[in-house]
């Protein structure tokens, strides 16, 4: 059987920020360039990071000064958040950068292969059974969250899943110290929902001035966060009312709506299949680079 195979002078792996600006960036100087991306264009941050987080952090930002207005003579009853309609617009906000990347490769004259790539050979990929070659082939794949081995984790969602709640869970356990936890809980509290904070040690915040992370936590407390120090999960399982967490050490359980995992991220290059093409990453997918990458 023929395999279709198309020729480019620059393939680029992925359609996030560094994909896009290496593949722009090369076809103005006159190279013939396509971009491969199975999901949105923009990548994490455009999708799933950044930029969604800051329209959130925004919305919370609204609910903690309504929480406050009183105590500068403001009168703010009955107010709510309807987090369908929150959502909706942040999709609506979110698509429309997507078709601004779109238009953007577009206007180079870069093809756009939806697809995910998987490399068959040193300059190979093959996508939906067609394979395209190049001397020179980016791998901007970027990263993806980290899961934990624990029975029943299936259960919870990670980072990605938080921006795919359609509707505002009441009782949340966020599992994590570094930003991406602390972001996700702290937004989560402002807007209403009661947070738990599991933390494995007694800090977050360690790769940050260890005067920031404390702080951080007297504030987190002072706004009713609930956060557990020295705490890890053994297991998950389905409750009546929600999700069961089970504790090590015997420091009991907790039933929550959702479950929350952002304990990291590590490189999305596991089914690549980079052995085809003599690379070598270590055991976390990550590519050894030199200086100049």
């Amino acid at each position: 059987m023929t395999t279709n195979q198309a020729s480019y002078d620059f393939l680029v792996l992925g359609g996030g920020s560094g994909g896009i600006a290496a593949a722009r960036r090369a076809a103005l100087h006159g190279a013939r360039v396509a971009v491969i991306e199975h999901q949105r264009l923009g990548g994490t941050c455009v999708n799933v990071g950044c930029v969604p987080k800051k329209l959130m952090w925004h919305a919370a930002g609204f609910a903690d000064a309504m929480h406050k207005a009183e105590g500068y003579g403001f009168t703010v009853e009955g107010w709510s958040l309807d987090w369908g309609k929150l959502v909706e617009r942040r999709e609506a906000y979110l698509r429309r950068l997507n078709g601004i990347y779109e238009n953007n490769l577009n206007g180079d004259n870069i093809t756009l292969i939806n697809g995910h790539a998987s490399f068959v050979g040193s300059n190979t990929v093959e996508v939906n059974g067609e394979q395209f070659t190049a001397p020179h082939i980016l791998i901007a794949t970027g990263g993806k969250p980290v899961w934990p081995t624990v029975p029943g984790a299936a259960l919870g969602i990670d980072s990605d899943g938080f921006f795919a709640l359609t509707s505002q869970p009441k009782r949340v356990a966020v599992v994590g110290s570094g930003y991406i936890a602390v972001e996700l809980a702290g937004m989560l509290q402002a807007l209403g929902t009661e947070v738990h904070l599991l933390l494995r040690r007694k800090h977050v915040l360690r790769e940050f001035e260890p005067m920031l992370g404390e702080h951080l936590i007297e504030c987190m407390q002072a706004e009713g966060m609930h956060i557990h120090f020295e705490t890890e999960v053994e297991r998950l399982d389905e409750a009546q009312n929600g999700i069961k967490i089970t504790f090590k050490a015997g420091k009991g359980s907790l039933t929550v709506d959702t479950l929350l995992w952002a304990i990291g991220r590590e490189p999305n290059t596991h089914d690549l299949h980079l052995e085809t093409t003599g690379i070598e990453a270590d055991s976390r997918g990550a590519i050894p680079v030199d200086r100049y990458e």
